[in-house]
């Protein structure tokens, strides 16, 4: 769900714990994703035969969609600064035959490839943590061909479902603050800010608005809040900060706090994001 691209965390993000988390809730991670992946597949406008960059791809999205999209021709590149979820990518294009995908390690700080090699560029939930901002959207503008895009979806604000029914529980019952590394993925959270950033960089265009999509989890809240609290390291501070004998009750209050998002056997949360395009 969350990737980085930043050196200092890198040890955290390739944790056996968290890559067994990510491989354990798969399906419904993928589940919980695809509406967020086909907002960025739609408005990234691929045409058959493009070049196509996808950056902190993590597990392999919306690299893998871009790839199906692009029905067997073109190429895409995946890269992340992570080995395991590459792996875990790798493992999934090779399970639905695609021939047009590859996946790559690399740094968005120093991409390993030469200027204007790429008709778009896309990017799933990592511009929040890259270490460098602006020498990352200098690398991507870089190797964007001219007249190239970027398409990229970051997190819009904190007060969404997702979080007030989490994280923002216990720091309520606990009063431990949240963690910077946390807050940091909202950093995008009010449009316009990630447009000045795409401006600044040196993009002919820019332009970034909040979309609210659909993020259900298909089961249980006990087991998203077990996935959440396995995958999303920047909040690890905050969780590994509960006293044990309170964890039942933060437990219960996060699941309480999650009923009314409950439909059937899946919790229905919407999911708002920041939605941004530029041309070079």
């Amino acid at each position: 769900m969350m990737k980085t691209m930043s050196h200092g965390h890198q040890s955290d993000w390739n944790s056996f714990a968290r890559t067994n988390a990510s491989e354990r809730w798969r399906k419904q991670s993928a589940a919980m994703g695809t509406p967020l992946t086909q907002l960025i597949v739609d408005e990234a406008y691929v045409e058959p035969g493009m070049r196509v960059l996808d950056v902190a791809c993590g597990t392999g999205e919306p690299a893998i969609s871009i790839a199906t999209e692009l029905n067997g021709t073109g190429e895409v590149i995946a890269t992340d600064i992570s080995p395991e979820p590459l792996k875990v990518g790798e493992g999934r294009a090779q399970q639905r035959g695609l021939t047009n995908v590859r996946f790559q390690l690399a740094d968005a700080h120093q991409l390993p490839f030469p200027d204007q090699q790429f008709d778009r560029v896309t990017s799933r939930l990592g511009l929040m943590f890259f270490s460098d901002l602006p020498r990352a959207l200098r690398e991507i503008h870089r190797v964007l061909k001219p007249k190239g895009r970027f398409t990229a979806v970051a997190w819009g604000p904190i007060q969404q479902p997702y979080f007030d029914t989490t994280v923002a529980v216990v720091h309520k019952i606990t009063g431990v603050p949240l963690p910077e590394l946390g807050l940091n993925m909202f950093k995008f959270g009010q449009t316009g800010a990630l447009t000045k950033a795409l401006l600044q960089a040196g993009f002919a265009s820019a332009h970034d608005e909040l979309r609210t999509v659909e993020w259900t989890w298909p089961g249980a809240p006990e087991d998203v809040w077990e996935y959440f609290r396995s995958v999303t390291v920047p909040f690890a501070p905050l969780f590994q900060s509960i006293p044990q004998d309170r964890k039942w009750e933060i437990d219960r209050a996060v699941v309480d706090a999650m009923q009314p998002y409950c439909v059937g056997n899946c919790v229905r949360f919407s999911g708002s994001f920041i939605l941004a395009h530029s041309c070079r």
